[in-house]
Protein backbone atom coordinates (compact mmCIF):
# COMPACT_ATOMS: atom_id res chain seq x y z
CA UNK A 1 0.00 0.00 0.00
CA UNK A 2 2.54 2.94 -1.27
CA UNK A 3 0.96 5.98 -0.47
CA UNK A 4 -0.78 8.91 -2.80
CA UNK A 5 1.73 10.65 -4.77
CA UNK A 6 1.93 14.51 -2.99
CA UNK A 7 5.49 16.09 -3.49
CA UNK A 8 4.25 19.86 -2.98
CA UNK A 9 3.97 18.60 0.74
CA UNK A 10 7.23 18.68 1.66
CA UNK A 11 8.01 21.99 0.81
CA UNK A 12 5.88 24.53 -0.35
CA UNK A 13 6.67 27.01 -3.25
CA UNK A 14 5.96 29.94 -0.11
CA UNK A 15 7.91 28.65 2.12
CA UNK A 16 10.71 28.30 -0.61
CA UNK A 17 9.78 32.03 -1.34
CA UNK A 18 9.79 33.16 2.14
CA UNK A 19 12.31 31.30 4.30
CA UNK A 20 14.17 29.42 1.69
CA UNK A 21 17.16 28.40 4.15
CA UNK A 22 13.95 26.02 6.42
CA UNK A 23 12.75 25.18 2.81
CA UNK A 24 15.65 23.14 2.19
CA UNK A 25 15.96 21.80 5.56
CA UNK A 26 12.17 20.54 5.08
CA UNK A 27 13.33 19.22 1.01
CA UNK A 28 16.70 17.65 2.68
CA UNK A 29 14.75 15.72 5.29
CA UNK A 30 12.06 14.80 2.41
CA UNK A 31 15.29 13.62 0.32
CA UNK A 32 16.75 11.60 3.38
CA UNK A 33 14.12 9.67 4.16
CA UNK A 34 13.11 8.82 -0.04
CA UNK A 35 16.74 7.56 -0.34
CA UNK A 36 17.24 5.60 2.60
CA UNK A 37 15.78 2.58 4.56
CA UNK A 38 13.14 3.67 7.27
CA UNK A 39 13.38 0.94 9.59
CA UNK A 40 13.02 2.57 12.76
CA UNK A 41 10.65 0.59 14.64
CA UNK A 42 8.42 3.93 15.83
CA UNK A 43 8.87 5.45 12.54
CA UNK A 44 6.08 5.58 10.03
CA UNK A 45 4.55 7.91 6.79
CA UNK A 46 1.55 9.51 7.77
CA UNK A 47 -0.88 10.09 4.08
CA UNK A 48 -1.00 13.32 2.93
CA UNK A 49 -4.38 13.69 4.44
CA UNK A 50 -2.72 13.71 7.84
CA UNK A 51 -0.16 15.79 6.40
CA UNK A 52 -2.55 18.16 4.99
CA UNK A 53 -4.53 17.89 8.26
CA UNK A 54 -1.55 18.84 10.61
CA UNK A 55 -0.44 21.93 8.07
CA UNK A 56 -4.55 23.50 8.71
CA UNK A 57 -5.87 27.00 10.12
CA UNK A 58 -6.53 25.21 13.23
CA UNK A 59 -3.16 25.06 14.43
CA UNK A 60 -4.38 28.72 15.01
CA UNK A 61 -6.68 28.10 17.60
CA UNK A 62 -6.31 28.14 21.58
CA UNK A 63 -8.65 25.45 22.37
CA UNK A 64 -8.31 24.49 26.49
CA UNK A 65 -10.81 22.15 28.49
CA UNK A 66 -13.02 19.55 26.11
CA UNK A 67 -15.92 20.19 24.08
CA UNK A 68 -18.43 22.45 24.74
CA UNK A 69 -16.59 23.60 28.10
CA UNK A 70 -13.75 24.96 26.20
CA UNK A 71 -11.90 28.41 28.20
CA UNK A 72 -11.68 30.51 25.21
CA UNK A 73 -14.35 31.41 22.76
CA UNK A 74 -14.54 30.35 19.02
CA UNK A 75 -14.32 26.73 19.58
CA UNK A 76 -17.42 25.38 17.60
CA UNK A 77 -15.66 23.96 14.75
CA UNK A 78 -12.34 22.63 16.89
CA UNK A 79 -14.88 20.98 19.08
CA UNK A 80 -16.70 19.50 16.22
CA UNK A 81 -13.03 18.34 15.08
CA UNK A 82 -12.31 16.87 18.57
CA UNK A 83 -15.38 15.00 18.70
CA UNK A 84 -15.09 13.43 15.70
CA UNK A 85 -11.76 12.43 16.19
CA UNK A 86 -13.18 10.68 19.78
CA UNK A 87 -16.14 8.93 18.00
CA UNK A 88 -13.60 7.54 15.68
CA UNK A 89 -11.25 6.20 18.38
CA UNK A 90 -13.45 4.77 20.14
CA UNK A 91 -15.19 3.12 17.46
CA UNK A 92 -12.11 1.69 16.02
CA UNK A 93 -11.14 0.19 19.67
CA UNK A 94 -14.30 -0.35 21.01
CA UNK A 95 -13.34 1.60 24.20
CA UNK A 96 -16.43 3.63 25.57
CA UNK A 97 -14.19 6.53 26.58
CA UNK A 98 -11.37 8.34 24.52
CA UNK A 99 -9.29 11.33 25.27
CA UNK A 100 -7.24 11.92 22.41
CA UNK A 101 -5.52 15.25 23.17
CA UNK A 102 -1.89 13.82 24.63
CA UNK A 103 0.92 15.57 23.05
CA UNK A 104 2.98 12.27 22.75
CA UNK A 105 2.95 8.27 24.07
CA UNK A 106 5.07 10.42 27.90
CA UNK A 107 2.04 12.59 28.20
CA UNK A 108 -0.60 9.73 28.11
CA UNK A 109 1.37 7.72 30.18
CA UNK A 110 1.98 10.61 32.70
CA UNK A 111 -1.65 11.46 32.53
CA UNK A 112 -2.38 7.78 33.30
CA UNK A 113 -0.29 7.50 36.08
CA UNK A 114 -1.87 11.01 38.01
CA UNK A 115 -5.25 9.92 37.52
CA UNK A 116 -4.52 6.30 39.22
CA UNK A 117 -1.63 6.86 41.46
CA UNK A 118 -0.05 9.04 44.14
CA UNK A 119 3.71 9.86 44.48
CA UNK A 120 5.33 7.04 46.11
CA UNK A 121 2.90 4.50 44.61
CA UNK A 122 4.33 1.00 44.19
CA UNK A 123 4.32 0.16 39.93
CA UNK A 124 5.04 -3.39 38.40
CA UNK A 125 6.75 -2.99 34.59
CA UNK A 126 8.64 -4.46 32.31
CA UNK A 127 12.36 -3.69 33.78
CA UNK A 128 14.75 -1.28 31.65
CA UNK A 129 16.97 -4.08 30.84
CA UNK A 130 14.20 -6.28 29.26
CA UNK A 131 12.79 -3.64 26.98
CA UNK A 132 10.75 -1.29 29.51
CA UNK A 133 10.42 2.38 28.17
CA UNK A 134 11.74 5.36 29.90
CA UNK A 135 8.09 5.64 31.51
CA UNK A 136 8.74 2.42 32.78
CA UNK A 137 10.29 3.30 36.11
CA UNK A 138 13.97 5.26 34.78
CA UNK A 139 15.67 6.94 36.85
CA UNK A 140 15.84 10.12 35.05
CA UNK A 141 12.35 9.96 34.13
CA UNK A 142 9.54 11.46 36.05
CA UNK A 143 7.88 8.06 36.69
CA UNK A 144 11.53 6.87 38.49
CA UNK A 145 11.16 9.98 40.50
CA UNK A 146 7.92 9.85 41.91
CA UNK A 147 6.61 6.19 42.07
CA UNK A 148 8.77 3.14 43.48
CA UNK A 149 8.62 0.43 40.30
CA UNK A 150 9.56 -2.57 40.50
CA UNK A 151 10.78 -4.23 37.36
CA UNK A 152 9.66 -7.79 35.74
CA UNK A 153 11.70 -9.34 33.24
CA UNK A 154 11.83 -11.99 30.69
CA UNK A 155 12.91 -15.97 30.39
CA UNK A 156 16.34 -16.12 29.89
CA UNK A 157 15.98 -19.01 26.89
CA UNK A 158 12.69 -17.88 25.18
CA UNK A 159 12.80 -14.37 25.20
CA UNK A 160 9.39 -14.35 26.71
CA UNK A 161 7.62 -12.43 29.27
CA UNK A 162 7.45 -14.61 32.53
CA UNK A 163 4.23 -14.72 33.63
CA UNK A 164 4.99 -17.14 36.74
CA UNK A 165 7.43 -14.52 37.65
CA UNK A 166 4.98 -11.16 37.25
CA UNK A 167 2.46 -12.96 39.33
CA UNK A 168 4.93 -13.96 42.19
CA UNK A 169 6.69 -10.39 42.22
CA UNK A 170 2.93 -8.74 42.01
CA UNK A 171 2.30 -11.08 45.35
CA UNK A 172 5.44 -9.81 46.75
CA UNK A 173 5.14 -5.92 46.32
CA UNK A 174 1.65 -5.33 46.44
CA UNK A 175 2.07 -3.11 43.32
CA UNK A 176 -0.77 -0.22 43.15
CA UNK A 177 -0.64 -0.80 39.34
CA UNK A 178 0.75 -3.07 37.27
CA UNK A 179 2.01 -1.57 33.32
CA UNK A 180 1.93 -4.37 30.60
CA UNK A 181 3.49 -2.82 27.56
CA UNK A 182 7.35 -2.64 25.81
CA UNK A 183 9.86 -0.64 23.39
CA UNK A 184 10.81 -3.75 22.45
CA UNK A 185 9.22 -7.13 22.58
CA UNK A 186 8.19 -8.54 19.44
CA UNK A 187 5.29 -11.12 20.59
CA UNK A 188 1.94 -10.36 21.57
CA UNK A 189 1.36 -10.17 25.05
CA UNK A 190 -1.06 -12.30 26.96
CA UNK A 191 -3.36 -9.33 28.21
CA UNK A 192 -6.24 -11.66 29.80
CA UNK A 193 -3.08 -12.92 32.12
CA UNK A 194 -1.64 -9.80 32.88
CA UNK A 195 -5.69 -8.70 33.98
CA UNK A 196 -6.03 -12.35 36.17
CA UNK A 197 -2.86 -11.03 37.74
CA UNK A 198 -3.83 -7.59 38.57
CA UNK A 199 -7.20 -8.71 39.95
CA UNK A 200 -5.46 -11.23 42.43
CA UNK A 201 -3.24 -8.38 43.66
CA UNK A 202 -6.26 -5.55 43.75
CA UNK A 203 -4.21 -3.47 41.03
CA UNK A 204 -5.11 -1.32 38.33
CA UNK A 205 -3.79 -2.43 34.91
CA UNK A 206 -2.39 -0.21 32.64
CA UNK A 207 -1.61 -1.03 28.89
CA UNK A 208 0.98 0.67 27.37
CA UNK A 209 -0.09 -0.29 23.91
CA UNK A 210 2.38 2.45 21.83
CA UNK A 211 3.63 0.18 19.57
CA UNK A 212 0.75 -2.71 19.45
CA UNK A 213 -2.24 -0.28 18.69
CA UNK A 214 -1.83 0.23 15.38
CA UNK A 215 -1.68 -3.59 14.89
CA UNK A 216 -4.69 -3.35 16.80
CA UNK A 217 -6.77 -1.38 14.83
CA UNK A 218 -6.09 -3.41 11.91
CA UNK A 219 -7.02 -6.80 13.57
CA UNK A 220 -3.18 -8.17 13.17
CA UNK A 221 -2.70 -7.72 17.12
CA UNK A 222 -4.66 -8.36 20.11
CA UNK A 223 -6.88 -5.51 21.55
CA UNK A 224 -6.38 -4.73 25.48
CA UNK A 225 -9.02 -2.76 25.78
CA UNK A 226 -11.22 -5.52 27.41
CA UNK A 227 -8.22 -6.05 29.87
CA UNK A 228 -7.05 -3.16 30.70
CA UNK A 229 -8.15 0.07 32.97
CA UNK A 230 -6.92 2.17 30.98
CA UNK A 231 -4.76 1.86 27.86
CA UNK A 232 -2.43 4.33 26.52
CA UNK A 233 -1.05 4.57 22.98
CA UNK A 234 0.66 6.53 20.92
CA UNK A 235 -1.28 7.87 17.44
CA UNK A 236 2.14 7.37 14.66
CA UNK A 237 3.80 4.17 14.36
CA UNK A 238 1.88 1.62 12.77
CA UNK A 239 -1.28 3.38 13.21
CA UNK A 240 0.18 5.61 10.18
CA UNK A 241 -1.33 9.22 12.23
CA UNK A 242 0.36 12.45 13.40
CA UNK A 243 3.25 12.25 16.31
CA UNK A 244 0.55 11.99 19.31
CA UNK A 245 -0.37 10.03 22.26
CA UNK A 246 -4.23 9.08 23.39
CA UNK A 247 -5.84 7.65 26.34
CA UNK A 248 -8.61 4.85 26.00
CA UNK A 249 -10.67 3.46 28.95
CA UNK A 250 -13.83 2.71 30.36
CA UNK A 251 -16.58 5.01 31.74
CA UNK A 252 -15.55 4.43 35.03
CA UNK A 253 -11.99 6.15 34.75
CA UNK A 254 -12.86 8.47 32.00
CA UNK A 255 -13.10 12.07 34.20
CA UNK A 256 -10.19 11.13 35.65
CA UNK A 257 -8.67 10.77 32.94
CA UNK A 258 -9.71 13.93 31.40
CA UNK A 259 -8.88 15.94 34.55
CA UNK A 260 -5.39 14.63 34.65
CA UNK A 261 -4.63 15.37 30.78
CA UNK A 262 -6.43 18.82 31.53
CA UNK A 263 -5.65 20.97 33.40
CA UNK A 264 -3.28 18.79 35.51
CA UNK A 265 -0.30 17.94 32.92
CA UNK A 266 -1.58 20.10 29.90
CA UNK A 267 -2.76 23.17 28.75
CA UNK A 268 -4.35 24.05 25.56
CA UNK A 269 -5.07 21.26 23.02
CA UNK A 270 -3.14 20.98 19.83
CA UNK A 271 -6.24 21.08 17.72
CA UNK A 272 -4.20 20.42 13.93
CA UNK A 273 -3.08 17.34 15.38
CA UNK A 274 -6.46 15.97 17.06
CA UNK A 275 -7.95 16.83 13.61
CA UNK A 276 -4.69 14.63 11.83
CA UNK A 277 -5.44 11.86 14.53
CA UNK A 278 -8.76 11.97 13.39
CA UNK A 279 -8.03 11.64 9.79
CA UNK A 280 -5.63 8.77 10.78
CA UNK A 281 -8.83 7.33 12.77
CA UNK A 282 -10.45 7.39 9.59
CA UNK A 283 -8.28 5.90 7.57
CA UNK A 284 -7.68 3.06 9.56
CA UNK A 285 -11.22 1.79 9.93
CA UNK A 286 -11.73 1.17 5.82
CA UNK A 287 -9.95 -2.68 4.65
CA UNK A 288 -7.28 -1.35 3.18
CA UNK A 289 -5.95 -0.87 6.27
CA UNK A 290 -6.64 -4.06 7.58
CA UNK A 291 -4.80 -5.56 4.69
CA UNK A 292 -1.79 -3.44 5.53
CA UNK A 293 -1.75 -4.26 9.70
CA UNK A 294 -1.09 -7.43 8.45
CA UNK A 295 1.12 -7.20 5.50
CA UNK A 296 3.22 -5.12 8.24
CA UNK A 297 3.62 -8.52 9.93
CA UNK A 298 4.07 -11.04 7.07
CA UNK A 299 6.68 -8.47 6.08
CA UNK A 300 8.28 -8.67 9.76
CA UNK A 301 8.48 -12.41 9.87
CA UNK A 302 9.92 -12.47 6.53
CA UNK A 303 12.56 -10.06 7.43
CA UNK A 304 13.23 -12.04 10.56
CA UNK A 305 13.57 -14.98 9.41
CA UNK A 306 16.37 -14.11 6.53
CA UNK A 307 18.08 -11.81 9.14
CA UNK A 308 18.91 -15.15 10.77
CA UNK A 309 19.51 -16.77 7.81
CA UNK A 310 22.46 -14.20 7.12
CA UNK A 311 23.41 -14.96 11.09
CA UNK A 312 22.02 -12.55 13.25
CA UNK A 313 20.28 -14.05 16.52
CA UNK A 314 16.92 -12.91 16.56
CA UNK A 315 15.04 -12.24 20.04
CA UNK A 316 12.60 -14.98 20.85
CA UNK A 317 12.99 -16.97 17.62
CA UNK A 318 10.96 -14.49 15.71
CA UNK A 319 7.89 -12.20 15.78
CA UNK A 320 4.36 -11.55 16.06
CA UNK A 321 4.70 -7.65 15.11
CA UNK A 322 5.77 -5.09 13.64
CA UNK A 323 8.92 -5.41 15.23
CA UNK A 324 12.23 -6.89 15.61
CA UNK A 325 15.09 -7.24 17.53
CA UNK A 326 18.10 -8.83 16.68
CA UNK A 327 21.66 -9.45 17.60
CA UNK A 328 24.48 -8.93 15.36
CA UNK A 329 27.36 -10.05 17.03
CA UNK A 330 27.41 -13.06 15.70
CA UNK A 331 28.86 -10.96 12.30
CA UNK A 332 31.38 -9.52 14.57
CA UNK A 333 29.97 -6.43 15.19
CA UNK A 334 27.65 -5.41 18.37
CA UNK A 335 24.40 -2.85 18.21
CA UNK A 336 26.25 0.61 17.94
CA UNK A 337 28.97 -0.42 15.54
CA UNK A 338 25.83 -2.16 13.48
CA UNK A 339 24.04 0.67 13.80
CA UNK A 340 26.53 2.93 12.55
CA UNK A 341 27.18 0.92 9.48
CA UNK A 342 23.84 0.46 8.56
CA UNK A 343 23.12 4.12 8.95
CA UNK A 344 26.18 4.92 6.66
CA UNK A 345 24.74 2.62 4.26
CA UNK A 346 21.21 4.23 4.20
CA UNK A 347 19.53 1.90 6.49
CA UNK A 348 18.13 3.75 9.92
CA UNK A 349 17.09 1.68 12.97
CA UNK A 350 17.84 1.85 16.15
CA UNK A 351 19.31 -0.11 19.59
CA UNK A 352 18.15 -1.78 22.07
CA UNK A 353 18.70 -3.71 25.31
CA UNK A 354 19.44 -7.00 24.71
CA UNK A 355 18.16 -8.95 28.30
CA UNK A 356 20.88 -10.64 29.89
CA UNK A 357 23.56 -9.87 26.97
CA UNK A 358 26.79 -7.90 27.87
CA UNK A 359 26.11 -5.55 24.49
CA UNK A 360 23.52 -4.07 22.31
CA UNK A 361 21.27 -5.13 20.08
CA UNK A 362 19.50 -3.54 16.97
CA UNK A 363 15.89 -2.75 17.12
CA UNK A 364 13.99 -2.68 13.64
CA UNK A 365 10.44 -2.24 12.62
CA UNK A 366 8.30 -2.59 8.80
CA UNK A 367 5.27 -0.20 9.24
CA UNK A 368 7.34 2.31 6.92
CA UNK A 369 8.53 0.21 4.45
CA UNK A 370 5.37 -1.54 4.05
CA UNK A 371 3.64 1.82 3.60
CA UNK A 372 6.07 2.12 0.69
CA UNK A 373 4.41 -1.10 -0.79
CA UNK A 374 7.45 -3.67 -0.06
CA UNK A 375 6.71 -6.84 0.35
CA UNK A 376 8.38 -10.16 0.91
CA UNK A 377 10.98 -10.38 -1.38
CA UNK A 378 12.45 -7.29 -0.76
CA UNK A 379 12.47 -8.16 2.86
CA UNK A 380 14.85 -10.73 1.90
CA UNK A 381 17.08 -8.18 -0.03
CA UNK A 382 17.14 -5.64 2.76
CA UNK A 383 18.41 -8.85 5.21
CA UNK A 384 21.21 -9.56 2.75
CA UNK A 385 22.02 -6.20 2.53
CA UNK A 386 22.64 -6.04 6.34
CA UNK A 387 24.57 -8.34 6.14
CA UNK A 388 27.05 -7.02 3.18
CA UNK A 389 26.81 -3.81 5.14
CA UNK A 390 28.16 -5.67 7.83
CA UNK A 391 31.36 -7.84 6.62
CA UNK A 392 34.62 -6.61 6.61
CA UNK A 393 34.89 -6.43 2.85
CA UNK A 394 35.02 -2.51 2.58
CA UNK A 395 34.36 -2.27 -1.22
CA UNK A 396 31.31 -4.53 -0.65
CA UNK A 397 29.66 -2.54 2.00
CA UNK A 398 30.35 0.68 0.03
CA UNK A 399 28.24 -0.45 -2.74
CA UNK A 400 24.88 -1.21 -0.57
CA UNK A 401 24.50 2.25 -0.39
CA UNK A 402 24.09 2.35 -4.04
CA UNK A 403 21.71 -0.71 -4.26
CA UNK A 404 19.96 1.18 -1.16
CA UNK A 405 19.55 4.09 -3.30
CA UNK A 406 17.97 1.48 -6.05
CA UNK A 407 15.84 -0.16 -3.72
CA UNK A 408 13.78 2.91 -2.25
CA UNK A 409 13.60 4.74 -5.66
CA UNK A 410 11.31 1.74 -7.09
CA UNK A 411 8.85 2.37 -3.73
CA UNK A 412 8.78 6.59 -3.48
CA UNK A 413 6.75 7.40 0.13
CA UNK A 414 5.68 11.07 -1.60
CA UNK A 415 6.09 10.13 -5.44
CA UNK A 416 9.35 12.57 -7.19
CA UNK A 417 10.49 15.39 -4.85
CA UNK A 418 12.18 18.02 -6.43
Amino acid sequence: MAVVTAPRTTAPDILRRQDPEMAEVILGEARRQADSLQLIAAENFTSPAVLAALGSPLANKYAEGYPGARHHGGCELVDAAERIAIARAKALFGAEHANVQPHSGSSAVLATYAALLRPGDTVLAMGLAYGGHLTHGAPVNFSGRWFDFVGYGVDAESGIIDYAQVHQLARTHRPKAIVCGSISYPRHIDYETFREIADDVGAYLIADAAHPIGLVAGGAAPNPVPYADVVCATTHKVLRGPRGGMILCGEEYAERVDRAVFPFTQGGAQMHTIAAKGVAFGEAAAPAFTAYAHRVVANARALAEALATEGFLITTGGTDTHLITADPSPLGVEGRTARGRLAAAGMVLDTCALPYADGRGIRLGTAAVTTQGMGEAEMRRIAALFAAALREDVAEARGVRGEVRSLTGRFPPYGTLS
